[in-house]
């Protein structure tokens, strides 16, 4: 059977090589972009069931998995204004986990109302476990939330045929090597993964497919690192 997927986060990066991998005959997919897709800014409360409503339409009523990459990575820094540190910390959470949450709380409910089996991937960070820099206290935040959140999930309903799971990207390239490379610290960077280089969304992507279309049941609740051996558990 056809399997009808939501995608948020699709027009550029790890997003846009996911709908990559998943342009094929066997697949409709409604993405969530600025582009070619549906728009929804997530910093909007309303936006999350907005884009859920359109794209169960656009799908006839029916989606089998939802796949969460939607985010952003702002930095914060500690020593601004305090009020400005609180609002950057509500933004990055808001897009980055609850608008991941609204969308997989109307998946298993969409789920259930229909007696219908479904997946869940989120696209978490390294930060989950890691953490991340001193300005981006919210990112990792965010990210371990998502992982704890596909741990519930899975737990709670997989009795049900509803699973989860999260991938963990480290670095991956997302620009122009040079470039991408340079804002990072370049060879330090390249220095503390043991593999030598950052991941192509290519690579992510082959990891979503897999767990959004053939991951066997029982891998549900999986949380799968793909960091070049960056941090290892």
């Amino acid at each position: 059977m056809t399997q009808n997927i939501l995608l948020t986060g699709a027009s550029r990066g790890i997003g846009a090589a996911i709908a990559g991998a998943l342009d094929t005959p066997d697949v409709h997919l409604a993405r969530h972009s600025t582009g070619q897709g549906i728009a929804a800014d997530f910093t909007d409360a309303h936006a999350p069931q907005s884009l859920w409503s359109r794209a169960l339409e656009m799908l006839d009523g029916r989606i089998d998995v939802l796949i969460n990459n939607a985010g952003i990575f702002e930095a914060s820094p500690l020593d601004q204004a305090h009020d400005d540190w609180v609002a950057d910390w509500e933004r990055t959470m808001r897009v980055n986990l609850t608008a991941s949450a609204e969308l997989s709380r109307l998946a298993v409910r969409h789920w259930q109302d229909t007696g219908r089996k479904g997946r869940i991937v989120n696209i978490a960070s390294r930060a989950a476990y890691r953490g991340d820099s001193p300005a981006h206290w919210h990112y990792a935040a965010a990210k371990a939330g998502m992982v704890a959140m596909t741990k519930t999930i899975a737990r709670g309903y997989a009795g049900e045929g509803i699973l989860a799971f999260a991938i963990c990207p480290g670095y991956t390239m997302t620009g122009m090597a040079d470039e991408y490379l340079a804002s990072r610290g370049g060879a330090k960077l390249l220095a503390d993964i043991p593999l030598g280089r950052v991941a192509a969304p290519e690579e992510m992507a082959t990891i979503a497919r897999f767990c959004a279309l053939e991951a066997p049941e029982s891998m549900t609740g999986a949380v799968i690192d793909a960091n070049g051996a960056s941090f290892v558990r």
